[in-house]
């Protein structure tokens, strides 16, 4: 929620509610078209007649896109505060009905709560801690992005400003981050940082902006859905046991990996589960539960791996007083499953048994409790072409839903941010008074253009993770140099 006093852009929220509304002056896209100067506008004009008048023979020139620039009236949020919760129009907006409650799921309701969008949040859980929701996460792109959902401050944050790289001896091979790069001395801040956080507390951040009224559905499990003749959708769940019936204009699946909405789109066969050959085991310790002598590592701003080029560890703040580790090895996926099925037991014996490296990993191992570790085989999927959603009408994909990758870029919930700020805006551009959307279906007014942005968008992310997923266990990422690994592909 956000704070009493708090300015965005020219605005100052004088109410702790946190109510927001969209900015009219960039019709809440944060950004306002900069207007094509004279010449410019000339130049294209000049060219356009020439080759008109040559009757459309060569190359015809390109028209001039506007520059776009920050909007000052909402500094690039796309939402200024607002003494009253927005009205959702039900008139001119479709409703919204969004499969999953985790990250992607939960940010595009807010993203059009706040927007005046009506939707409705569906997931299968029965309340909010009904299961694990992952461990830490890493706001990058999306650091500036949460401020479109009218997050502008995250209390529980923490922010890294160096990046380690070391064999299993101990010995350095690559440092990068503005510890390195920027003097110490230097006022001006950073432009972009790596905010790293746990997922269950910006998921919780999220939830807190709905408010009192618009409480999640939980236990609610998607069954089927159908078009009906009214162009609306019918979904149907089941509820303790019982058979539900919804509602909506639009579905959207931001159910996960394993999406129902996917399987009920384009089924599992046509882009199956891909295996990416490793398992991944996590944890998390508490900064007080070991001794070492080394505590450079762990002074909360401070990332850092070890590798061998078989088995790598990845050790990030957790919070200002936790640490979250995550090691990776590559393994059949047969034995994968069941070392994962053994339970938290096993996972932390294979864990401890191959990372006796230098101090504090073998520490930290053996001080993280059972109940805080974890671990999966790593999956992905092949990547989405568009005509495969465009056979629905009336439904799309967000998050892993739609593009599932591996862990090893950071990327999953920044994209899934992306997706719900992105679709949002789509939807409030597309279905604008006057738009006619209904007429020509939302698919032709919002999302055959959101799905082509998306999909273009994490492509690189996907095949990114996938490729970390193989550099990361060989020996390119024992390459000396100070860059994150995934630029030695490039130097080789």
């Amino acid at each position: 929620m956000s704070k009493l006093g708090k300015k965005v852009g020219i605005h100052t929220i004088e109410n702790a509610e946190g109510n927001w509304t969209i900015c009219r002056e960039c019709q809440g896209r944060g950004k306002k078209s900069q207007r094509l100067s004279k010449k410019i506008r000339l130049q294209y004009q000049t060219a356009l007649e020439n080759f008109e008048k040559s009757k459309n023979s060569g190359v015809p020139p390109t028209r001039p896109k506007a520059h776009l620039n920050v909007c000052t009236n909402c500094d690039g949020s796309g939402l200024i505060p607002s003494e009253h919760p927005t009205t959702i129009d039900k008139e001119n907006y479709p409703h919204i009905a969004i499969i999953g409650a985790g990250i992607g799921g939960v940010a595009l309701a807010v993203a059009c709560l706040h927007r005046g969008i009506p939707f409705t949040l569906y997931e299968r859980d029965t309340n909010f801690d009904a299961r694990s929701q992952g461990y830490g996460l890493t706001l990058q792109q999306a650091s500036k992005a949460i401020e479109g959902f009218g997050i502008f401050s995250l209390e529980e944050k923490v922010i890294s400003t160096r990046h380690l790289v070391h064999t299993p001896e101990g010995k350095v091979i690559g440092e990068w981050g503005i510890r390195k790069w920027i003097p110490s001395d230097t006022k001006t801040a950073p432009k972009r940082t790596n905010i790293h956080i746990a997922r269950q507390y910006l998921r919780s951040a999220l939830l807190k902006q709905l408010g009192k009224n618009n409480v999640v559905q939980w236990g609610h499990q998607l069954i089927d859905f159908t078009e009906s003749e009214d162009q609306s959708i019918s979904l149907n769940f089941e509820v303790n046991g019982e058979i539900k019936n919804a509602k909506a204009d639009l579905v959207v699946g931001a159910d996960g990996i394993r999406s129902t909405v996917r399987k009920l789109l384009i089924g599992d066969e046509v882009t199956p589960l891909r295996y990416l050959g490793c398992i991944v085991i996590l944890g998390i310790c508490p900064l007080n539960a070991f001794e070492t002598t080394d505590t450079s590592l762990l002074d909360s701003a401070t990332v850092f791996q070890t590798a061998n080029g078989n088995e790598r560890i990845y050790m990030m703040p957790y919070t200002e007083d936790s640490i979250m580790w995550q090691l990776s090895f590559p393994m059949s996926e047969d034995d994968a499953k069941i070392l994962s099925l053994q339970g938290p037991k096993a996972l932390k014996e294979e864990a401890c048994r191959r990372t006796q490296w230098h101090a504090p990993i073998p520490q930290i191992l053996s001080a993280t409790l059972e109940a805080q570790i974890s671990g999966y085989p790593v999956y992905d999927r092949e990547l989405l072409r568009p005509e495969l959603l465009a056979k629905n009408k009336l439904a799309t994909l967000i998050g892993d839903a739609a593009h599932p990758m591996s862990p090893f870029k950071g990327q999953g919930a920044n994209q899934a941010l992306l997706d719900a700020l992105s679709l949002a805006h789509g939807i409030v551009r597309g279905c604008r008074p006057l738009s006619n959307w209904r007429d020509a279906g939302i698919r032709v007014s919002v999302l055959t253009e959101f799905e082509s942005e998306m999909l273009t968008r994490s492509a690189t992310k996907v095949k990114g993770s996938a490729e970390a997923a193989e550099f990361l266990h060989s020996e390119i990422v024992l390459y000396k140099g100070d860059e994150p690994r995934g630029r030695c592909l490039k130097n080789k």
